[in-house]
């Protein structure tokens, strides 16, 4: 499983844009450096090398068919104009080992020219080669940086430098280019519908200023349904109110001998429409609220004390931990998740860590293909059962949307042998 997970491409565009640039610089580094070398380098590195061979026969045959006192200024003067050095002491040197492919063209193109083989000697700073020529014995000194030549140094050195540029000149370009796109990312993840977020720079290529114009279009677009959806739901609750409340006061204007059950279902009729409204309203604004310190503890045991049931509590939180917190997104992302606990699974449990609470519960558990629909708006589970019960069906979408407005995230778990698990996480 490792191996392929090697064999993956990398998630962001950048990355993958890296990728495929050292694949093609690779590739690009692979094929240049052949083609140069067939067709450049190693022509030009032969040429060079038949010209060396060529001067150090000639240089030979000429001092043959000199005088003998004419010798040593010929001999001067090689040294001194072709660093060559001619001499007739013959040295006991070991053979030449080394890999210079410019000594072995050399080499080769010396035996190319006398039809026999050469033997190259190893000196300290001078490769000397033996030549037998007119009755006479000597060497010949020849520098080993005389071949200027290398032919696979040069075409390795030459394709990896145009490679190298190739690849840091198209990343430059790669990141000038991905670099808006992170922006325009990293605001669409801030992007709450809040009106105050600041607009991208309509900047840069023709492409990225349509990006970004577009977006920030979309963003003030959906800023303005927010807050008509706001205001409309607001208007709503208004208006549902008022004949709520004249039916509450009617209901209490009654007889005496009215029948009470009946004024009673009534009354729980009226609190559940009064719940609807106020969760609908709650829904509709979901904006994001700035942080303030608390003592953790101590806040969620307010929250428990404000339930008239009977909440099994623990801790492993000392009393004076203290966090910034948006104290009211989380205490009803709390109350809801505990009142949730109670409608559906009987009886409520809360955990309490440093960055998380859980809130376990009684009830038949949640099927696996529903534990994400029970946080969209309106969805029940058992419409039958949920007729019966009062609730808004909105109390684990609001969770949801607060938790998605500060950063947060409630996940559902099977707890055994019956039950769920709501895990809220409020910190890194």
């Amino acid at each position: 499983m490792p191996s392929l997970r090697l064999l993956q491409m990398p998630a962001s565009l950048l990355g993958r844009t890296n990728l495929t640039l050292t694949i093609s610089a690779a590739l690009i580094s692979i094929v240049s450096t052949i083609a140069l070398y067939t067709f450049v380098i190693d022509p030009i590195a032969e040429k060079s090398a038949d010209d060396e061979a060529a001067l150090l026969v000639l240089s030979a045959q000429t001092w043959v068919e000199l005088p003998p006192e004419a010798r040593p200024f010929f001999e001067l003067e090689l040294a001194q104009n072709h660093d060559l050095i001619i001499s007739q002491v013959i040295q006991e040197l070991p053979e030449y080992q080394g890999s210079d492919s410019a000594i072995g063209l050399l080499v080769m193109k010396l035996q190319d020219r006398l039809f026999g083989e050469v033997t190259v000697l190893d000196g300290d700073d001078l490769v000397w080669v033996e030549l037998s020529m007119g009755g006479y014995e000597f060497q010949i000194g020849v520098s080993p940086d005389r071949q200027q030549i290398q032919p696979l140094n040069v075409a390795i050195v030459i394709v990896g430098l145009g490679a190298a540029i190739v690849f840091f000149t198209s990343l430059l370009v790669v990141q000038r280019v991905t670099k808006p796109l992170v922006k325009i990312s990293k605001q669409a993840e801030r992007f709450r519908g809040d009106e105050n977020i600041e607009p991208l720079p309509e900047t840069g290529p023709r492409e990225l200023i349509s990006l970004a114009r577009n977006f920030n279009t979309m963003a003030a677009d959906i800023s303005r349904l927010l807050a008509n959806r706001t205001t409309l739901m607001a208007g709503i609750s208004h208006d549902l109110r008022t004949p709520l409340t004249r039916m509450r006061l009617s209901l209490e204007l009654l007889p005496e001998e009215t029948d009470k059950n009946f004024v009673e279902s009534m009354n729980r009729n009226i609190s559940s429409m009064e719940e609807l409204v106020t969760d609908a309203l709650s829904f509709a604004k979901g904006t994001q609220e700035q942080l303030q310190e608390v003592t953790l503890r101590s806040l969620v045991i307010d929250i428990i004390d404000s339930f008239d049931s009977e909440i099994a509590f623990s801790s492993n939180v000392s009393g004076d931990f203290r966090l910034f917190l948006a104290i009211n997104a989380f205490t009803r992302v709390v109350v809801n998740l505990i009142s949730n606990a109670l409608l559906y699974g009987d009886r409520a449990e809360l955990v309490l860590g440093a960055n998380q609470l859980q809130i376990l519960d009684y009830g038949p558990g949640i099927p696996d293909k529903h534990k994400t629909q029970i946080f969209e708006p309106f969805f029940r589970l058992d419409q039958s059962r949920s007729a019966l019960i009062a609730g808004s069906g909105l109390g684990l979408a609001i969770v949801s949307q607060l938790c998605s407005a500060h950063e947060w995230s409630v996940t559902v778990e099977d707890r055994n042998p019956k039950g769920s698990v709501f895990c809220f996480v409020f910190g890194d």
